[in-house]
């Protein structure tokens, strides 16, 4: 059976101020995609994850998440209204991990089922406990992030995200901030997440991983989809000059 959309992003252009950084984009996330956008710096790849999540409004065109529309210019009450229905079910995991550091990584990962789900505490650190052992840090549930490593926090931050189980799961650059060994921990749980079938929307620079384990391979370059490929057929035969110039700088 072919596989739908959870979210998709329709016409979406994005201006700050004179600054144009999206320029009708348009993007279908299906179900059990792990799509992986790539680019070089400044092309607009964050821009378009921080849109489908909700952290920005397109200047132009709209977000649609299974059929309902969650985000366009005008914010109309219909649409804030499908919005805050489904805000829970599109999870975010940044690159500078965003971990609240006045609390312990349980509480991190409880506080917004217990607040937005109103789920009975004793189920929410059930799912927060099996979570970190899925992560292998249920030993450090009690400890807060400032004594934990970059790839310790950002597996705490994955952990955090799907404890709200979220349908579709975008990722920014997450890795971008830690050394290789630190890396290898959160591309082996983002690997192990997309064997178990997660619809996720990756930002990165990790080619070995955009091309061994992303569906899709999405391009772009000045705000714009320069080109979309199957995994690993982006990188055996990009079709532009502009990605080929992009991949020869990964070329050994």
């Amino acid at each position: 059976m072919a596989s739908s959309p959870i979210i998709v992003a329709e016409g979406i252009s994005k201006r700050f101020g004179e600054n144009q950084v999206l320029t009708r984009v348009s993007l279908p996330v299906m179900e059990r995609d792990v799509l992986c956008v790539v680019g070089p710096s400044g092309s607009g790849k964050t821009t378009l994850l921080r849109c489908l999540a909700l952290l920005e409004t397109p200047s132009e065109g709209r977000v649609v998440m299974e059929g309902a529309t969650i985000s366009t210019p005008e914010q109309e009450k219909p649409v804030k209204a499908a919005a805050r229905a489904v805000r829970s079910e599109i999870g975010m995991v940044f690159q500078h991990f965003n971990l609240w550091p006045h609390m312990s990584v349980l509480e991190n990962l409880i506080e917004a089922p217990l607040r937005v789900k109103k789920m009975p505490r004793v189920e929410a650190v059930a799912i927060a406990e099996a979570l970190l052992a899925k992560v292998n840090l249920l030993d450090k549930r009690d400890a807060y992030p400032a004594r934990l490593s970059g790839g310790q926090q950002q597996r705490v931050a994955i952990a955090r995200a799907l404890a709200m189980s979220p349908k579709v799961l975008l990722f920014d650059e997450a890795t971008s901030a830690l050394d290789p060994e630190l890396r290898r921990e959160v591309l082996l749980v983002m690997r192990q997440l997309a064997a178990e079938g997660m619809t996720m929307l990756v930002v990165t620079h990790e080619m070995g991983f955009a091309r061994h384990v992303g569906t899709r391979t999405v391009f772009m370059d000045r705000g714009e989809i320069v080109e979309e490929a199957p995994g690993a057929a982006f990188f055996e035969a990009p079709k532009t000059e502009r990605a080929q110039r992009f991949l020869q700088q990964f070329e050994e």
